[in-house]
């Protein structure tokens, strides 16, 4: 029996979910439609334990699937595994937008949605190896590149099959109180918010599973104790689909505590809100970007600051959780917008958030436009997961943007919220603020040189950085660069 090994690199920095295990469904479902195959599978998500490279050794085929901050790590494996003589095919977003780069490492990219490619690819590949035919996919023969066409997004979602979690050993080792189920019930967005990458990703248009196919996700977990995460980037898109779905959970008695991401326009229907708490909706995730309305507009967000606050409103009054995402760092931000920001923050009774820096990720509108005015200052993509400046801001310095999302968290988990959260009987809120206020400082001293390296830069400075994974960073310093002299590198450690 043939065997293929999927591997989800471990994102490069602390985050705010750092501590909860839960990995990108992409590997699990294209590893069980290669199971239904009959090939031996497994799968390795190293945020939930190590890589097994003798496993590896003995594997016919190894898939790589990376978004932007991983693809550095991801192509160190990718290097290792062919170093072994094991061909490698790489997906996920960043190969997607930059497959030209993924296969200076891969021996195939799969672009796009990949249930139908990978098994056209397997199809090729056990049949004579013409992929001349197979949809989405970008491969080398010679010294030419092809790029197959894309085909059409799938339509019928509940072709695809339930992703069999099992196939990670170390998703079963992981207790059930440090994980969280992912289970996705659409694709799509019709929002082309100009950070995003999800809508060129896989359309404008709202797909979605039915409603009974959906449920016999849900039924496997019902006796389990861990916490549903509803992938969706936006659960409640049709919200008479949603709320069927919510009146199944609720007719079979589930008792499934669960999250999910929506829009804060949502609470337009307050019927929704009340089904969806009945239903054991625990959190909501919203990203509420900014409450300045000149970023939401230049973000495209069609989103008002009337809706942010009424979003809050509704669901703290239906006992629902939230979790807050901000934006800092728009053409239209500046210091002042950015303590209004925090300020709404504090004052809203949210329970927990995050400050993001703007960052442009291949296939997002923003990339194309800061990289053609040439402010994208670091071309490490292991910075480019939205706790790092990576572009030169408008109305900020790069150390000042930086300081800018630090002092926005340490507004936000200060102990004078954790007392107020606590007043309040919020202890929910006071657990993640001390936990969130630990990370902010583990954060800090885990990028002490990439924050001095920032100190170094002149406006408009462009810096090219390299890291050797988990081992150190190292900047290479043009002439005339700041106070140093040229030649002279910079080291130290950064990142985990």
């Amino acid at each position: 029996m043939s065997k293929i090994i999927f591997i989800e690199p471990q994102a490069p920095n602390l985050h705010i979910f750092s501590g909860f295990k839960s990995p990108r469904l992409g590997i699990f479902i294209l590893g069980t439609i290669m199971r239904q195959r009959g090939w031996e599978v497994e799968i390795f998500v190293e945020d939930l334990g190590g890589i097994d490279w003798d496993k590896i050794s003995r594997a016919d085929m190894v898939g790589i699937s990376s978004i932007t901050s991983t693809a550095p790590r991801a192509y160190t494996m990718a290097d290792r595994v062919r170093e072994m003589g094991i061909p490698v095919i790489m997906g996920g977003p960043h190969p997607t937008f930059l497959s030209e780069e993924a296969l200076d490492h891969a021996d195939f990219v799969i672009r796009g949605e990949g249930e139908h490619a990978i098994q056209a690819f397997f199809d090729a590949w056990e049949n004579g190896r013409d992929f001349s035919h197979v949809p989405n996919l970008s491969y080398r023969t010679g010294d030419k590149t092809v790029h197959n066409p894309l085909a059409p997004a799938i339509t019928d979602l509940d072709e695809i099959p339930i992703p069999d979690l099992s196939l990670s050993p170390r998703w079963k080792e992981t207790r059930f109180a440090a994980r969280t189920i992912p289970v996705q019930t659409s694709r799509g967005c019709p929002f082309l918010c100009s950070f995003c990458s999800v809508t060129p990703m896989f359309g404008r248009k709202y797909r979605f599973r039915s409603v009974e196919n959906i449920m016999q996700e849900i039924r496997r977990y019902r006796y389990q104790k861990a916490a549903i995460f509803f992938y969706d980037d936006n659960f409640a898109a049709d919200t008479r689909h949603t709320k069927k779905l919510l009146e199944a959970m609720i007719e079979e008695d589930l008792h499934i505590s669960w999250s999910a991401q929506v829009r804060a326009d949502v609470t337009r229907d307050p019927g929704l809100i009340a089904l969806m708490k009945k239903a054991g909706c625990h959190t909501v995730f919203i990203g509420f970007e900014s409450v300045n309305p000149a970023s939401l507009k230049a973000m495209n967000k069609n989103q008002k600051v009337a809706d942010v606050k009424q979003a809050v409103k509704v669901f703290r009054r239906h006992g629902i959780h939230i979790h807050g995402m901000f934006i800092l760092g728009t053409d239209q931000d500046d210091l002042k917008s950015v303590k209004e920001t925090v300020r709404f923050a504090r004052g809203s009774g949210i329970t927990s958030v995050q400050f993001l820096i703007l960052t442009p990720l291949p296939g997002a509108e923003l990339y194309a436009q800061l990289k053609a005015a040439n402010r994208i200052l670091f071309n490490d993509w292991s910075l480019y997961d939205t706790h790092h400046v990576v572009f030169k801001p408008k109305n900020f310095t790069v150390p000042g943007l930086q300081w800018a999302q630090m002092y926005s968290h340490r507004k936000f988990y200060s102990w004078r919220q954790r007392a107020k959260k606590l007043m309040f009987g919020n202890l929910i809120g006071v657990v993640i603020n001390f936990y969130a206020h630990r990370l902010n400082r583990v954060w800090k001293k885990q990028n002490k040189t990439y924050l001095r390296v920032l100190k170094l830069l002149k406006p408009n400075q462009h810096a090219d950085i390299s890291i050797d994974y988990r081992e150190k960073i190292t900047l290479n310093l043009p002439a005339h660069f700041g106070t140093r002299k040229p030649g002279i590198a910079a080291t130290g450690h950064l990142g985990m």
